[in-house]
């Protein structure tokens, strides 16, 4: 018996164009201004670490602005990046310049399952907050309560069978 659904968002909810063609655009061109505004932040500075780990050195604020450019050029799936994306994409939603598109027959059947008693999860190669965010600026409203929980690649890319 099925007591849980995993769903994951690029050509799945949303459209694959959506997250190529809206969020990964609009994260590179904001990055180099998110991070000077925000360099000291706590979150950011735990962002920039870890890319340091990640990388094996220190890095200048111009070195990692480059080195998340460059991971975006490439389309890496680098949890470091994963998360400063999820950051910049939350500005751009409160600021009213992002919505989340989902298909409305995903919408339509997220709902159909979570009324029929489902556990409805993500698995993303996004961050879970960037997921959270997608689902609760959507163009049908917020739509995180219908989901049990997210999953990212803090536990393994989704090709990794140990995942």
């Amino acid at each position: 018996m099925i007591k849980a659904i995993i769903t994951d968002i690029e050509g799945t909810t949303s459209s694959l164009s959506f997250v190529k063609d809206a969020l990964f655009p609009y994260a590179r061109a904001h990055i180099a201004e998110f991070l000077h505004a925000h360099a000291s932040d706590d979150t950011v500075l735990a962002i920039l670490d870890a890319q340091n780990t990640y990388v094996g050195r220190v890095l200048s604020l111009e070195e990692a602005i480059a080195q998340f450019i460059a991971w975006i050029d490439k389309d890496e799936k680098i949890t470091p990046l994963k998360a400063l994306q999820g950051l910049i994409w939350e500005s751009g939603y409160q600021r009213g310049e992002l919505t989340g598109h989902l298909y409305p027959d995903a919408i339509h059947n997220l709902q159909t399952w979570k009324a029929r008693g489902f556990d409805l999860y993500v698995y993303s190669s996004g961050s879970v907050y960037a997921q959270k965010l997608l689902f609760s600026h959507t163009d049908a409203g917020d739509l995180t309560p219908l989901f049990s929980g997210y999953f990212d690649t803090n536990i393994g890319g989704k090709q990794d069978s140990r995942s």
